[in-house]
């Protein structure tokens, strides 16, 4: 597995960021794996390959990510909701996991990291409020699933932004009717080689 550092791969997705948003994603990663010894935030134990699989997997898609609210659904160790808060200070970002630990992480998160845009929930995601222009998950469940638990959630003209791995053709097949696929995004996230796609989704009159 060929290690990247992040000035490397962010260069390799197009995106410019200032030096204090690359040193505060690296210092993200630290708190991720100084807490996953003892929460289990991800199976990944190598700082090298959390640059590859966490920052720029959740990063490959900031070209997408529009100006409205963000709702990150079953964000776990904060991916990908804290990188993209931190590369877009300006952007509202909301994160909502079910396990207590998790939720406990992405708020000391957002203190360390002085991060002012982060709301972090502990919640199910089908009983919050509030209305979202985006809502994104990596991860989180098959789409359809994805959709039915958070359709109440987007404002009107919102989309759902859907991280998965190779093009899931059966989940999208097996939606219903009023949701309509706007775009199926291939990713290529450096130093990860495996298949990533982005699936827009939006809701139909």
């Amino acid at each position: 597995m060929s290690s990247i550092t992040l000035a490397a791969g962010l260069a390799e997705l197009g995106i410019a960021l200032p030096e204090a948003a690359q040193l505060k994603l690296l210092a993200f990663r630290d708190l991720l794996l100084k807490w996953n010894k003892t929460y289990n935030l991800t199976a990944l134990r190598d700082p090298a390959q959390a640059i590859s699989h966490h920052l720029l997997d959740s990063l490959a898609i900031l070209p997408h990510i529009g100006n409205g609210p963000l709702l990150d659904v079953g964000s776990g160790g904060g991916l990908p909701g804290i990188p993209l808060a931190i590369a877009r200070p300006e952007l509202a970002v909301s994160m909502v996991d079910t396990v207590q630990k998790k939720a406990t992480f992405l708020q000391q998160a957002a203190i360390e990291l002085g991060l002012k845009n982060i709301q972090a929930h502990h919640a199910r995601v089908e009983e919050m409020q509030g209305q979202y222009a985006q809502i994104s998950s990596r991860a989180f469940a098959e789409i359809g699933l994805f959709i039915s638990l958070t359709r109440h959630l987007l404002a009107p003209d919102g989309r759902w932004l859907a991280m998965k791995g190779v093009r899931p053709d059966d989940e999208l097949s097996a939606l219903p009717a009023d949701i309509a696929v706007d775009a199926i995004i291939p990713l290529q996230v450096p130093g990860l080689e495996a298949e990533r796609h982005l699936i827009i989704l939006k809701a139909g009159s």
